[in-house]
């Protein structure tokens, strides 16, 4: 076997920096995938702004998203193969639909073989991509976190494939540069920062998920609608012919699944697929898309965004009952900086793994491009009056980080949301017009740290 050696490995990883529109395989509905779109990083990397003049970098840190993985369990395949296997014995199956079945037992094998929920070999691939662009970008910051002796500190959720992608990360960077080594402590978990959602501190959201009225009212609204119906029959024909389609709308398997629910699992499957890619026949790719004519597969990613926007997003505007619990973890980013600028850390970087339960709600915290505006009273959130996208805001391994510059006392603060330069929310003064880059005093004050 010809082996590849490391500067050409890196040299390979580096230059998938390709814009996000240049990527992904041939996803032409990218917005379809919600929060399972795989990873592109949003900038080439050749065009990011220069520190100013004497500043050099001394800090970085981020909050990551796991990278891609396979699914959380088999409830989907085991949804849409009992309505298969019914169909096939009643010779109920579209030409395209006896393709079905065996296209989902082979995925389901796959993701079976990889565990379900755990990282794929692309999720792999994204975070190690990652961590190289991370070292290429601050040389000098590594060099000197290795020269002088500082620690690079590696902290998740404690979930698998949370624990995974520290790992890999953090073995990305060392096969980059093998002298920070020394520099990798054990690795940590912190779920009350990094699994806040599931934690103590999420008690009155969890208790707000599971009973308020007002959510549970207007997702129902929003999924239980014709255009729902519509879109779940045109799915359901592509596999099942339709006398059987009807009978699944009226009702018959009721037991198993309705339209919506049976059309949403083979959703789930078709935006599941391009994240394991790798494991697929050949390395060639799942092709769930053929069950999918583009408009109904822009539906359930409406539906599926829908959800995720209300439930973790901006939600409705007169309430931050969905990302006031992420205060903690935006708190983090902070003071990991502060510490750095008070002299009373010997960290050269934080790097935090965690999950798009984290993500959603940081970004709307934050105020990130495309995370804002909340529903207002008597509208509902729709693709035509918000920009809000869960492939945009949180696709897997999508990561928000922090690059710390110093000249003397002063300390300048970039920001990278999936590796795409990013202004701080509006208030917030950058040095200059069109600069990415802000002074710590100006950030503390805007975010009200005291």
């Amino acid at each position: 076997m010809k082996r590849v050696t490391p500067v050409l490995a890196l040299g390979a990883l580096f230059l998938t920096a390709l814009p996000a529109h240049a990527t992904h395989s041939g996803l032409a509905h990218r917005d379809s995938y919600g929060t399972k779109a795989v990873y592109s990083p949003g900038q080439d990397p050749r065009t990011y702004q220069q520190p100013p003049a004497g500043y050099t970098a001394v800090f970085t840190e981020n909050v990551s998203r796991h990278g891609s993985r396979s699914a959380t369990d088999g409830e989907d395949g085991d949804t849409v193969l009992a309505l298969w296997d019914q169909a096939r014995a009643d010779g109920q199956l579209t030409a395209r639909g006896k393709k079905f079945g065996p296209d989902v037992r082979a995925l389901e094998a796959a993701m079976g073989a990889v565990g379900h929920g755990n990282l794929s070999g692309r999720g792999k691939d994204e975070l190690r991509a990652t961590a190289v662009r991370l070292e290429k970008r601050l040389p000098g910051l590594f060099s000197a976190i290795a020269a002088d002796g500082e620690k690079i500190d590696v902290v998740s959720s404690g979930q698998g494939r949370a624990v995974d992608s520290g790992t890999v990360f953090a073995t990305a960077l060392t096969d980059a540069d093998p002298a920070l080594k020394p520099a990798l402590g054990p690795a940590r978990v912190d779920k009350n920062l990094l699994y806040f959602h599931k934690s103590s501190g999420g008690a009155d959201y969890q208790k707000w998920l599971a009973n308020d009225a007002r959510l549970a009212t207007t997702l129902k609204s929003v999924t239980d609608q014709p255009a729902s119906h519509k879109a779940a029959a045109r799915v359901l024909g592509r596999i099942f012919k339709p006398a059987f389609v009807r009978r699944v709308v009226n009702g018959e398997f009721a037991a198993t699944a309705d339209d919506i629910t049976a059309a949403t699992a083979v959703y789930d499957l078709y935006a599941i697929a391009p994240a394991m890619s790798e494991e697929s026949p050949d390395g060639r790719g799942w092709d769930f898309g053929r069950y999918f004519a583009p408009r109904d597969a822009a539906w359930f990613g409406y539906l599926s965004d829908a959800e995720d926007f209300y439930e973790k997003g901006p939600s409705f505007s007169d309430s931050d009952i969905t990302y006031k619990m992420a205060q903690p973890l935006l708190d983090d980013l902070f003071k990991q900086v502060e510490a750095k600028r008070d002299g009373t850390s010997t960290l050269g970087a934080e790097l935090r793994f965690t999950h798009a339960e984290e993500i959603i709600p940081l970004a709307a915290l934050m105020r990130l491009p495309g995370s804002e505006p909340a529903a207002a009273p008597g509208s509902t959130y729709t693709y035509k009056n918000n920009p809000w996208r869960g492939a945009e805001v949180a696709s897997l391994a999508s990561n928000i980080q922090w690059d710390v510059f110093r000249k003397g006392d002063d300390y300048l603060v970039r920001m990278l949301y999936n590796e795409k330069e990013t202004a701080f929310k509006a208030g917030c003064e950058p040095l200059s017009k069109g600069s990415r880059f802000y002074d710590l005093n100006e950030l503390e004050k805007c975010f009200d740290r005291g």
